[in-house]
């Protein structure tokens, strides 16, 4: 157990943030990076967030998942900035974006 006197010990300095170093007692309950999550979690993750936006398309991604065609909806949507439903779209928030190319990734990994 680390002396919370030790000048030399980062995580007892006085200056009202925590260490940004983990120490190695801490390492098995810090956050997991989203890089080191398992892919059904992060796929899961990035769903929520097209989800929250745009329902149907979300709908359709889980239909297409699995099937080579995917990766084309993706991109699709990803070049075009919307559904091919007929309606004029000025593109996706950032993090919608930012879902469905990481999807598209993904959807290669798997």
């Amino acid at each position: 157990m680390p002396d919370p006197k030790d000048p030399n010990d980062s995580r007892f300095h006085e200056t009202g943030f925590p260490s940004l170093q983990w120490e190695e007692d801490d390492l098995p309950t810090r956050p997991m990076p989203l890089h080191e999550r398992p892919l059904q979690a992060r796929i899961d993750n990035e769903m929520a967030i097209i989800a929250e936006h745009h329902v149907r398309i979300a709908l359709a991604i889980e239909k297409f998942w699995g099937h080579r065609d995917c990766v084309e909806y993706l991109q699709k949507l990803i070049m075009s900035g919307g559904h091919q439903d007929g309606q004029r779209r000025v593109g996706f928030k950032s993090e919608v974006l930012s879902a469905l190319i990481n999807l598209a990734a993904m959807h290669k990994i798997e």
